[in-house]
């Protein structure tokens, strides 16, 4: 394995091989700061452009664009509330509060030095686990999928806050938009109101970019303000990115859980970056010493959701380079440059071609810290743009949410259902509702039922006695009673009160 990492390492430290990541990554920058035009759908335009490339130039070219997306996409969320693609909304919650307060370069040194160190994180998982992990892949179904998908669903207890009410409804309003499009056992439309865009479905993307972007928007436009609310003199200086970078490095430890989470998730075919990012943040909230702080700017928050953007790619790119199954979007295009530059996925690329493999991870390692390291120096510029008067932004806002959205699917219903959305996020930070159980609703419930739906037909109930699915099982539990323990700690402290003040 160590042969192979230096030789992919000399085959991508050639000037030609580094402009063309730099290409790459400039293109992605671009398309990943407009909202819907994320890594998938700038990867499907582009990929005609590999062919005729090298293997190792072909991987500059597309892993630059995927990785500097996710990146862009972060920025986005942090100064505006508008997530670049779903694998970034979870940077909204903390990140564009901190930036309202003026701590945008903090905010944006902390998020992007957690993404840069997730990233790393992802890809060394990659290199020590492609050639171990196959049996672990291949021993999870549709089962343990679904029990996953539950484990999701349970963080909404997490993620409603002291809002446990609010959050079972909205989570309850996501799961009926989840169920839109055909009925996975009877094959017939179901919600759809006879239009067969939803025939598919509803898109989480427009779905993401009203919900938070859109809602944002609106309440800008009300408020005839600026983003950032408060103006420090030092917000943009070398001092505040510093301690934005000094806050995500004393905060490691929630970089490694969160990237352990993302790279696992990231395994998992079909479970996608946004299921990780989510289940990151929860865990994040679940186990920090001041969970109340979430939502309102809790750096820990910015570095869970920041560790995770990045770390899912080293995840997903397992099972696509091992077995030729796509572990997310991104990872389906990337499959099919592989084929384009003649490289076929499975054993070959273990064997005979891993340092071609190799190479994919020095390719990601090297995007990662550049384009961090460029984000970071543009941070002060950047920061800026929160500071422009709310009627001057607006218009061009809403020209990119629009463009955004209607490109996705190049459907206008899409936009109806972005501003559907957008009243909804307006509803919720109106009247203190929370969103994040919406969201993560809408984006587990289709796979909980595809699952629940597999599982049933291929297993009977013969598939609640799996290893798997019991040990899942067990964790669900355990996960449910440390989410409880701070309402039982505060019950019991009420009662104890109760009863000395009845003596």
């Amino acid at each position: 394995m160590f042969e192979a990492l230096a030789s992919g390492l000399g085959q991508v430290v050639q000037p030609t091989i580094l402009l063309t990541m730099l290409v790459g990554m400039c293109i992605g920058f671009v398309t990943g700061i407009l909202p819907g035009l994320g890594g998938p759908v700038t990867l499907a335009i582009l990929l005609p452009f590999a062919f005729g490339m090298d293997p190792v130039q072909g991987f500059a070219f597309l892993i630059g664009i995927w990785i500097v997306t996710s990146t862009a996409g972060d920025i986005t969320s942090v100064l505006f509330g508008i997530p670049g693609e779903p694998t970034s909304a979870a940077a909204v919650m903390d990140g564009y509060p901190l930036t309202r307060k003026g701590q945008s370069g903090r905010a944006l040194g902390a998020l992007l030095t957690s993404s840069a160190l997730g990233g790393i994180l992802g890809m060394i998982v990659l290199a020590l686990t492609i050639t171990l992990i196959r049996p672990l892949v291949l021993a999870i179904g549709p089962p343990e999928f679904f029990v996953l998908t539950v484990l999701g669903l349970t963080f909404v207890i997490t993620l409603a806050g002291n809002n446990l009410l609010k959050g079972f409804i909205m989570a309850s309003l996501g799961l009926l938009v989840a169920v839109v499009g055909i009925d996975p056992e009877l094959g017939l439309p179901r919600y759809t109101f006879g239009s067969l865009s939803f025939w598919d479905g509803v898109d989480i993307i427009p779905i993401v970019i009203g919900l938070f972007g859109g809602a944002e928007v609106l309440q800008l436009m009300l408020s005839k303000r600026s983003i950032s609310q408060t103006v420090e003199p030092d917000v943009n200086s070398l001092g505040q990115r510093a301690r934005g970078i000094l806050d995500a490095l004393k905060h490691w430890s929630v970089i490694v859980r969160s990237s352990a989470i993302a790279i696992v998730i990231g395994m998992l075919p079909g479970l996608g970056g946004s299921v990780s990012q989510w289940l990151a943040y929860g865990h994040a909230k679940q186990t920090s010493k001041h969970p109340e702080r979430f939502g309102k700017g809790a750096i820990d928050g910015v570095v869970a959701a920041g560790a995770t953007s990045n770390a899912k790619d080293g995840g997903q790119l397992v099972p696509t380079i091992a077995f030729g199954i796509p572990g997310g979007a991104a990872t389906a295009v990337l499959l099919g440059g592989l084929m384009i530059l003649g490289l076929t996925p499975g054993a070959e690329m273990l064997t005979v071609n891993l340092d071609l493999t190799m190479s994919m991870v020095w390719i990601a390692v090297f995007a990662n810290v550049i384009a961090v390291s460029i984000a970071l120096l543009g941070v002060k510029y950047l920061s800026k743009l929160t500071h422009i008067s709310g009627p001057v932004l607006i218009p061009a806002i809403v020209m990119l949410l629009m463009v955004g959205t209607y490109s996705v699917n190049n459907d206008y219903v899409d936009v109806f259902v972005m501003v559907g959305a957008a009243a909804i996020g307006v509803i919720c930070l109106r009247w203190n509702w929370p969103r994040v159980p919406f969201l993560l609703a809408v984006v587990l419930g289709g796979f909980t039922e595809s699952y629940l739906s597999l599982s049933s037909s291929m297993f009977g109930t013969e598939w609640l006695t799996r290893p798997g699915v019991l040990t899942l099982f067990a964790v669900i539990v355990g996960s449910l009673t440390i989410g409880a323990l701070p309402s039982l700690r505060k019950w019991k402290l009420r009662r104890e009160v109760s009863q000395e003040s009845t003596k």
